[in-house]
């Protein structure tokens, strides 16, 4: 497993049937996937109960990778 890494940005754009999505870090490394409407869509939910959720008080360190 690859040590965890901060975001700089992310973007995304349609190929084809397709959403490619592009994960740059702060050290300007690049991770592109492709992934299905469904699964866009799932990440849209994970990331808005995330954000709807209530902040945690613990350290500000980021949670291990499942």
């Amino acid at each position: 497993m690859s040590a965890i890494r901060i975001l700089a940005r992310i973007l995304a754009t349609r190929v084809g049937p397709h959403i490619e999505l592009a994960v740059e870090t702060e050290t300007g490394e690049v991770l592109k996937v492709l992934a299905t409407e469904d699964q866009a869509d799932r990440l849209v939910d994970e990331l808005e109960d995330l954000l709807n959720s209530p902040t945690d008080s613990g350290d500000d360190e980021p949670p291990e990778a499942a």
